[in-house]
């Protein structure tokens, strides 16, 4: 389908993100990311895992915060991560209420893994679409993430 992007109210963007996106999310990760995961760690705990390796070893609460789940989801999020032996909790001797988690070298060899092959894909996709396409969609991206980091809850 090929639409007039011009000439959409933003109800109808609306209505057609809706209608792409789940697509486009389902299909990347079935098609590049899935033999990978499959059967083992959901998408959250992808992201998870994603979390801890740009911010490192990080407090549960706030891992919590950052993926918008209460603490409880967290820990059972996070209990199957260290069962693959892809993450790890780290006790404070100072106060054993508090608990970190990190990943572990397994868990940094599978997010280094699971980057490449994103990567590729990204090549693999993007190199069917015009260069300038590609520097319009990263930049309405980039617009986008601006927009998401720059503006509060809603």
């Amino acid at each position: 389908m090929v639409l007039t992007m011009s000439k959409l109210t933003i109800d109808e963007f609306a209505d057609q993100m809706d209608e792409i996106m789940p697509v486009v999310g389902r299909e990347f990760l079935r098609r590049h990311l899935g033999d990978l995961c499959k059967g083992k760690i959901t998408v959250q705990q992808l992201l998870i895992a994603d979390t801890l390796c740009r911010e490192g070893e990080i407090r549960m609460g706030d891992l919590a915060r950052i993926m918008a789940v209460t603490t409880a989801a967290m820990t059972g999020m996070v209990e199957r991560l260290v069962r693959y032996g892809y993450v790890e909790r780290v006790s404070n001797p100072d106060d054993r209420r508090i608990i970190k988690v990190r990943l572990t070298r397994a868990g940094e060899d599978f997010i280094a893994t699971l980057n490449a092959r994103r990567r590729k894909a990204h090549i693999k996709i993007f190199g069917q679409i015009s260069p300038q396409d590609r520097e319009d969609y990263l930049r309405i991206l980039t617009q986008i993430k601006n927009v998401l980091l720059n503006s509060g809850e809603e």
